[in-house]
């Protein structure tokens, strides 16, 4: 164990070895380069580091080359003299091969366990920019939700708010709700069902539900002492962009509220590793922009370390990217005027290094070469330096089906996820009122048939004795009989007003 991760040691022009302080690694960071620079083996080594020192780490793994960290690498790869080599020329002198403990995770439940968050959970602002939603449309589903919670029902899963919006759009709930709340126009309800159908699509239906994860399961570490690094697999669901980052962003924010106050720690409780990180910030409104933006600020006092991998610094708004302190840099290219202005903006984040151009450095770093600048003690960047990153310790590349189901056979969380629980929600308790109303209308619909024909018969009754002669014997017994009729009559009719006593 160590103050420090060990980065790589220098290029061409020096050989200072560059390394991360653990107790500055909350203060967040980015990993930026061009596609097949070497972005996914600085993360690689990154989550090794971070679990040897014991701090626990989660990533998205966008194109399942992250997998490999769960087993070690060999002698027998075909990388391995170059790995020596480089391990060599830059003084690595503790390099050795090891696996990672790995825990694997997926949304649809396929190469890891299910990743679950119930629908009360995410709230309405996230799901709204899950879906695309107006403004309009957003005020209407923050409705849905203070109704759920003033008359407490559970929002697990899809179809819990699907039935919550039907029950909303009966005319005496809507009109009710509507002076309660605010107006809930069915026109904003059926858009907003029509897109809960499109999440349908996107496979969110497995995303949302129980049992919903447990942040602390993210925050594991081995009986080693080695940081846990939850790989979610995310090759599937990176097709549907907007449900990934709104998922990490609910992951944030979730761990934002929940974990408590610790200010600087010796080193973080949580490392988050946030791959295509542009899909973050993009089409995002902007009161949802601020709201990411402050999450980011504040999440370092609780000691989690954000680290964005994006192909180039721009994708990030200045005021995040101005709050990222680690700063890795591979390579960009500048074919165009647009890339040039994004290898420019780049180099002029980095603290000047006089040794070299790094505007012209950026353009020119080979695979596995990185600019490197990180926090000292005193929380100010380092001087920019160009970098040999260090090889891997584990597998480098993708592990086999038949491995991924050993590693998640012995996994610690296998028996709490994965199997779906359906506890009665929303759902099943507006299904029961609308039962029990439904047989409430029956009974009185029967009971009201049943007072009507005793009336209709007593007034056939009455206006057939008015109709013949009678003798004073007949008109005695008549009499008697209405008389009869009239108490038979009101006794069914006070059974049907409400249980009024016959005298």
């Amino acid at each position: 164990m160590g103050e420090a991760i060990y980065i790589g040691g220098g290029g061409a022009e020096q050989n200072e070895p560059q390394r991360l302080l653990l107790n500055r690694a909350n203060r967040h960071g980015i990993i930026a380069g061009a596609t097949g620079t070497g972005k996914t083996v600085t993360l690689q080594i990154l989550a090794e580091g971070f679990s040897n020192e014991g701090v626990p780490v989660f990533c998205a793994d966008v194109k399942g080359d992250l997998s490999g960290l769960c087993m070690s690498g060999t002698e027998s790869f075909k990388l391995h003299d170059a790995f020596m080599s480089r391990a060599g020329k830059i003084g690595f002198e503790d390099y050795s091969y090891h696996d990672v403990p790995t825990v694997f995770w997926d949304v649809f439940g396929e190469k890891g366990h299910p990743v679950r968050a119930t629908i009360s959970e995410m709230g309405p602002t996230l799901l709204a920019r899950l879906m695309d939603l107006t403004d309009t449309q957003e005020g209407v589903l923050n409705v849905a939700f203070e109704y759920a919670d003033d008359e407490g029902l559970l929002l697990l899963d899809l179809k819990d708010l699907q039935k919550l919006l039907i029950h909303l759009g009966q005319k005496e709930v809507r009109d009710d709700v509507s002076l309660r709340y605010g107006n809930v126009a069915t026109a904003s309800l059926s858009a907003i069902q029509r897109s809960l159908l499109g999440l349908e699509r996107d496979g969110a239906e497995q995303f949302f539900g129980e049992p919903a994860l447990d942040l602390m399961d993210l925050m594991r570490c081995s009986l080693d002492g080695r940081g846990v690094v939850n790989i979610m697999d995310a090759t599937k669901l990176i097709n549907s962009p907007k449900l990934y980052s709104t998922f990490l962003l609910w992951l944030l924010s979730e761990l934002f509220e929940r974990l408590p106050e610790v200010g600087d720690p010796d080193k973080p409780k949580l490392v988050f590793f946030f791959d295509e990180a542009h899909l973050l910030f993009k089409d995002a409104p902007k009161a949802l922009l601020s709201k990411i933006e402050q999450v980011v600020r504040l999440i370092r006092s609780k000691g989690v370390g954000v680290f964005f991998v994006t192909q180039n610094p721009r994708d990030l708004p200045d005021s995040v990217l101005a709050q990222l302190g680690n700063r890795i840099q591979h390579a960009l290219r500048a074919y165009t005027p647009t890339e040039r202005k994004g290898v420019k903006a780049a180099s002029e984040s980095f603290r000047p290094n006089p040794a070299f151009d790094t505007e012209e450095v950026i353009t020119q770093l080979g695979t596995g070469e990185a600019l490197v600048s990180t926090l000292d003690e005193k929380a100010a960047p380092s001087v920019v330096q160009r970098t040999l990153i260090r090889p891997p310790s584990s597998r480098l590349g993708p592990i086999t089906p038949a491995e991924r189901k050993e590693i998640m056979s012995r996994s610690p969380v296998a028996a709490r996820y994965d199997e779906a629980v359906d506890r009665e929600s929303a759902y099943e308790i507006l299904i029961a009122k609308e039962e029990a109303a439904a047989e409430e209308a029956e009974r009185l619909a029967k009971e009201e048939e049943k007072a009507k024909k005793a009336l209709e018969k007593k007034k056939a009754r009455s206006k057939s004795s008015r109709s013949r002669r009678q003798t004073p014997t007949e008109a005695a017994v008549k009499t008697a009989t209405r008389t009869l009729a009239r108490d038979i009559t009101r006794y069914v009719l006070r059974g049907i007003l409400g249980g009024l006593k016959r005298r």
